[in-house]
């Protein structure tokens, strides 16, 4: 199955839910219980989903943690994909 480029999960949080309920990163980050660095890089594309993210993006957005790790996950793999010919791996696979 071929991938899709999946949007970074900050482009999703700012484009579903800072934008159009006229958030502020200071007032999310304030409800999320973080630092505005730490929503400001993930928002700007420098940071990443972790887990615990997922939880509290879970309660203060909505959508289940598992869908928020899942945007993490889609976005991280199309970008090994597109240098995947650059890892030294070798098919272990039997022709």
């Amino acid at each position: 199955m071929r991938m899709h480029n999946s949007p970074h999960p900050g482009e999703v949080i700012k484009g579903l839910w800072l934008e159009p309920m006229n958030l502020s990163i200071t007032d999310t980050s304030k409800a999320l219980g973080i630092s505005r660095k730490t929503l400001s890089k993930i928002i700007n594309g420098k940071g990443s989903i972790t887990p615990e993210m997922a939880v509290r993006l879970s309660i203060a957005l909505g959508a289940s943690p598992e869908s928020w790790m899942g945007h993490q996950v889609a976005y991280d793999l199309w970008q090994v994909e597109q240098h995947k010919s650059e890892l030294d791996v070798q098919s272990l696979m039997v022709a």
